[in-house]
């Protein structure tokens, strides 16, 4: 395991650190907000609240473990943007999108994006100890409790226009359909709070947190077949017969991680650990070692998403660190060599491609963008070289 950690751990510092440090728009704050598949960086591109969030966590994260005064200053630079520039000064919370001069742009709310700030602010408090960021990660977490929370349905809410006024969930819902409640919201405010309690173990988000356990057990878990259901209605009636792989297999360690965060030993939950896990390495690994992207009815999409294979390295090995069965430990290995060998771009200037088509090709998405951060492979090899060096 040594081999793969230091691998790893130059595949973080020696390619992705240094790609998104390049991004950084030093005219108008922040940092790009598009570079397409030829590598054509459009400067121009709006800047969106998830993406700044996501940077950044990165680069807060890549400071707290590595201790660079360079990695300081880009997460310094991302918090002056979400700061200054994608928080509304009048009704609260975080902008879609902004354009590429910081104007405010797209000015809906959605509770995804308000916990991806709660998170990227917890993580810059943890790494660089800034009282401004976590006193805003809490009014964040008042916010998301008190507009997005319903305690009628016990769920949360998804999206908003900038006065708070639900809306339908444009932004989350996927295949067609339009989801009053999704799991992928769900498992992100989790991985938030989680991260919040670690530098503010405050009763109420301590609650919140037991409660979204709760919810992913009681009301997206489908113990026969140990997957989650994706997309809800109102009254919490399962939308498709959806499954996503990638998001199981994330979901699976980030529910163990928020369980040792707050010290709760629930035996279904922990059963629900393993039982994703094992589901994910059952249905959806393919004969090259990589990951396929969802089940939707018979169909199998074998697209190989980039998050998807990052996330899956990190909860195959967690569930390898609850059961000791070597097999995680083999689909480790196999989805880092298939990762290494077709999804991490080896052209100049290049990242990560988006993903690998069933035929072998690229998907020709952008190579940085909206949606295309650092956060899931820097938090996949922060997680890993962490995990292998215990």
């Amino acid at each position: 395991m040594n081999t793969l950690t230091a691998e790893i751990q130059k595949e973080w510092v020696s390619h992705i650190l240094p790609f998104w440090a390049n991004m950084k728009d030093d005219e108008q704050g922040g940092y790009y907000g598009e570079l397409d598949y030829s590598l054509k960086l459009d400067k121009t591109a709006a800047k969106g609240g998830i993406a700044n969030s996501r940077i950044l966590w990165s680069f807060s994260a890549a400071y707290r473990y590595l201790i660079s005064n360079s990695y300081a200053e880009h997460a310094h630079h991302s918090f002056r943007f979400l700061k200054e520039n994608l928080l509304d000064p009048v009704f609260g919370g975080v902008y879609w999108s902004v354009d590429y001069e910081g104007h405010p742009l797209d000015t809906r709310k959605h509770i995804y994006n308000q916990a991806f700030a709660v998170y990227s602010l917890s993580e810059y408090y943890r790494a660089l100890n800034s009282a401004e960021a976590l006193e805003l990660a809490k009014t964040l977490f008042f916010l998301i409790e008190e507009k997005g929370y319903d305690p009628k349905t016990n769920a949360y809410k998804e999206e908003f226009n900038r006065t708070w006024q639900e809306q339908p969930n444009e932004m989350l819902s996927e295949n067609n359909v339009i989801a009053s409640i999704t799991m992928n919201t769900h498992i992100h405010i989790l991985e938030a709070y989680t991260t919040l309690y670690r530098v503010w173990p405050d009763s109420r988000v301590r609650a919140a947190l037991e409660n979204l356990l709760h919810i992913l057990y009681d009301r997206m878990f489908d113990a026969k077949t140990g997957r989650l259901h994706v997309f809800f209605d109102q009254n919490w009636n399962s939308l498709l017969d959806l499954t996503s792989y990638g998001h199981d297999i994330e979901a699976s360690w980030l529910i163990d991680d928020a369980m040792q965060v707050i010290g709760s030993d629930h035996p279904d939950h922990k059963k629900m650990i393993v039982d994703l896990a094992y589901s994910v390495a059952k249905n959806a690994i393919q004969s090259d070692g990589s990951l396929a992207n969802e089940r939707e009815k018979d169909h199998l999409d074998k697209t190989r998403i980039w998050w998807v294979q990052a996330e899956a390295i990190v909860g195959f090995y967690n569930a390898y660190q609850r059961t000791n069965d070597p097999l995680f430990i083999d689909l480790v290995t196999n989805l880092w060599e298939y990762t290494k060998n077709h999804i991490i771009d080896s052209r100049l200037g290049s990242e990560w491609v988006w993903a690998v088509k069933e035929d072998g090709s690229h998907d020709q998405r952008e190579i940085a963008g909206a949606w295309k951060c650092p956060y899931h492979n820097s938090r996949f090899c922060i997680e890993m070289i962490e995990r292998m060096s215990e």
